[in-house]
């Protein structure tokens, strides 16, 4: 069996929603980091595109992680791309095939005002 961790050629770090009481009866959330992962970023299939949209859903982006990796939906993905272009990426779901050579996340690119 092959390795897909070769293909694996960026590293994104992991940012998880935390909620807190914020001291008022309501809660505070915000982002946590939680590690770094390995990770390979495509943008999707037209097959891909044409199932979010039939879903309602904003998939741009596919990312491919290690079996192990600790991203799951809600999740935002920081990272710069190969242009050193800073990335966020908004996790939509993850699934891995049936047999677990590495997990697939469908994302969201999300840009900042003007850019």
């Amino acid at each position: 069996m092959i390795s897909p961790g070769r293909h694996l050629n960026r590293r994104l770090e992991v940012w998880r929603p935390v909620t807190a009481d914020d001291g008022a009866g309501g809660q505070d959330t915000s982002l946590a980091l939680q590690g770094t992962v390995r990770a390979k970023v495509d943008q999707p299939s037209n097959a891909d595109r044409m199932l979010a949209a039939q879903a309602g859903s904003r998939h741009d982006h596919t990312v491919f992680l290690l079996p192990s990796a600790d991203v799951r939906r809600g999740d935002e993905l920081r990272g710069t791309d190969r242009l050193g272009q800073h990335q966020r990426l908004r996790v939509l779901s993850v699934v891995a095939p049936s047999t677990p050579v590495y997990r697939r996340a469908a994302c969201e690119l999300i840009q900042r005002e003007g850019a």
